[in-house]
């Protein structure tokens, strides 16, 4: 018999046999919420979750469970169904300066050229998990509100955005045969 040489990965929490995800996330805030009922205190927790694939695309999400797992997974799949794709130029970064008012935050964004990203806060979470790599972002207001510095941009960017798409593969395979998407038909 031939011993070989192949060892079984055993480490925990390795990662290869996990597929990459969709989408990079980020939590902006965690928030205790309270409400008070007969009996006492009812705690649920609040989650505010950002989701971007770097090439653009960027959602904001919200969750409230009893549990901080379950409003994390309902926030990324809020920020998944609020996606939106940016129109970004070649160099990623924004074509225009773009200004947003949310609540008593606002927020002014601009593209630089070359200076890399400059930007704090929630500005800086956003442009990272987007893709954007030239801008210069400031938060004017004195609010120190993550959720709503975070809305204000997201309305910000929503004037050089349109509703995110999957991206369609140029063929698909069918049965053995490349077809191309448009010569396809879905019978019932």
């Amino acid at each position: 018999m031939e011993k070989t040489n192949e060892k079984k990965n055993t480490r925990r929490g390795s990662s290869f046999g996990r597929p990459k995800p969709e989408f990079d996330q980020k939590i902006l805030d965690i928030r205790r919420v309270t409400r008070v009922v007969a009996g006492g205190r009812r705690f649920s927790f609040s989650v505010a979750l950002i989701a971007g694939d770097k090439k653009g695309g960027i959602g904001l999400g919200l969750g409230k469970a009893g549990d901080t797992s379950l409003a994390i997974n309902k926030a990324l799949r809020n920020a998944k169904k609020n996606m939106v794709k940016l129109k970004l130029t070649k160099t990623s970064s924004i074509p225009h300066l773009v200004s947003a008012k949310f609540s008593s935050s606002s927020v002014m964004i601009m593209p630089n050229k070359g200076r890399g990203l400059v930007a704090g806060s929630v500005l800086r979470d956003i442009a990272k998990l987007a893709g954007i790599k030239d801008i210069t972002g400031k938060i004017l207001s004195k609010s120190k509100n993550k959720l709503n510095n975070a809305k204000a941009v997201m309305s910000a960017l929503s004037s050089i955005s349109t509703k995110y798409s999957k991206p369609v593969p140029e063929t698909v395979v069918l049965a053995g045969k490349e077809v191309s998407p448009d010569k396809l038909e879905i019978t019932s």
